[in-house]
């Protein structure tokens, strides 16, 4: 096992790691023991001081004036930053805004994402989560991120929209292209990363801008129409962070919870005594679930540019300098977690930070936990067994923990 001193950033933030081998836990286990905070060369490529103790993201995430979203959102690796082109940044939504106009944007459509609001989309998503798992019942094997979490997270998210169900494949392809924009198997006619998320951008800001204009001649009740009707500062939202906003929704909407379901069932598949621990307390499904958020973190990390020089653990940042913080790290903190490498379907306390914390904290965080509530809570009543058919096989991205394929063998009443 290295040293602290001995890591690089091939073992923190290269793609390639991450699609063969998943997240890198040991090494995170090291940095936040000998080096929470670590400064990372990037030869020509601006450097990063990696973040690995929960506490410390906590901190700096509360502090949005201090650490700023833009104009980082993220380290890459590889390629030029996906998030900016020569052209500017490719989106402007609410992940890398900064206060006060994160709030005012973020305030269009925080009432749709309300407790009260995710709610009412109870009967919808158990019909879907009960349609996808009548279709699953009759077979014995099937693929469980492309014949269920997928269509599951996107029906729900492409209702909400109002995108009619014969553009909802299109919808689904343009995700991967945007979250696995890295991944070969996403790229369009051999482009760069930057190259296959732009046209992928490009796409879907003219899907979007045709169902804006028909939404504001006649809208109706859904999010696009509210979103285009939306006004900031007393002025019609621009159609720039309109378009990139509704991207934002799409994707992350779709990416992060149809991850966080394929890993949480592989959680249960390969810990069978936790598996038959929640068929025999479904009562358990809730705090289960935000077991399956700790454990999947499904955004691996994302960056914040100091606005000033400050010190943490003896090390000088100085403003302008990127902190990349890593949320899979953060969620394995045995300072936070008692047995962190454990997976506990009754976990309490659970003080996970999946979600984020502070301004940032995901705006779909209601609507996902409905899902995986849903999901597990009508998956396990009626999964007689389950185990593994193939590899388990993961997008290559160091920004998203995301799950190609997911081959299962199953009997399912």
């Amino acid at each position: 096992m290295k040293t602290a001193d001995e890591i690089t950033t091939a073992d923190i933030i290269d793609p390639d790691r991450y699609a063969a081998k998943g997240y890198p836990h040991e090494v995170w286990r090291t940095l936040r023991r000998d080096a929470p905070l670590r400064w990372f060369e990037m030869g020509q490529r601006p450097g990063f001081w990696a973040v690995t103790r929960r506490a410390d993201i906590v901190w700096l995430s509360k502090q949005p004036g201090r650490f700023l979203n833009a104009p980082r959102l993220a380290v890459f690796a590889d390629s030029p930053p996906p998030d900016i082109s020569n052209d500017g940044p490719l989106l402007n939504h609410l992940l890398n805004m900064d206060p006060p106009v994160h709030a005012s944007f973020r305030n269009v459509a925080s009432s749709w994402f309300t407790p009260r609001a995710v709610s009412r989309r109870r009967p919808e998503v158990e019909r879907i989560t009960r349609e996808l798992l009548d279709q699953m019942a009759g077979k014995s094997e099937a693929d469980f991120v492309l014949d269920f979490a997928a269509p599951l997270t996107l029906s729900v998210l492409a209702e909400m929209l109002g995108a009619p169900r014969d553009d909802w494949q299109q919808l689904f392809a343009w995700t991967n292209q945007v979250a696995g924009s890295a991944d070969p198997e996403f790229q369009k006619e051999q482009t760069s990363s930057l190259g296959t998320m732009a046209k992928a951008r490009d796409e879907m800001f003219a899907y979007f801008l045709a169902m804006a204009d028909q939404r504001r001649a006649d809208p109706r009740d859904d999010m696009v129409s509210v979103l285009a009707n939306a006004e900031i500062d007393a002025a019609p939202m621009p159609d720039f962070q309109l378009l990139s906003y509704l991207v934002l929704l799409v994707v992350a909407g779709n990416e992060t919870t149809r991850n966080a379901a394929s890993g949480g069932l592989l959680a249960l598949i390969e810990n069978p005594d936790e598996r038959a621990r929640l068929q025999r307390h479904p009562d358990f499904v809730n705090t289960a679930v935000e077991e399956t958020v700790r454990w999947t973190s499904p955004v691996i990390q994302f960056a914040r540019t100091a606005s000033e020089d400050f010190e943490l653990h003896g090390q000088r940042v100085k403003a302008g300098q990127t902190l990349c913080l890593f949320y899979g790290s953060a969620n394995r903190d045995e300072e936070s977690f008692e047995a962190p490498d454990r997976f506990k379907i009754d976990r309490s306390p659970n003080p996970h930070i999946g979600f984020g914390i502070g301004e940032h904290f995901c705006l779909g965080a209601n609507l996902a936990r409905l899902e995986l509530r849903v999901i597990f809570g009508q998956l396990m009543p009626r999964l007689r067994s389950i185990e593994m058919n193939g590899p388990f096989e993961r997008m290559r991205s160091s920004l998203i923990g995301g799950v190609k394929r997911m081959p299962v063998r199953f009997e399912i009443e």
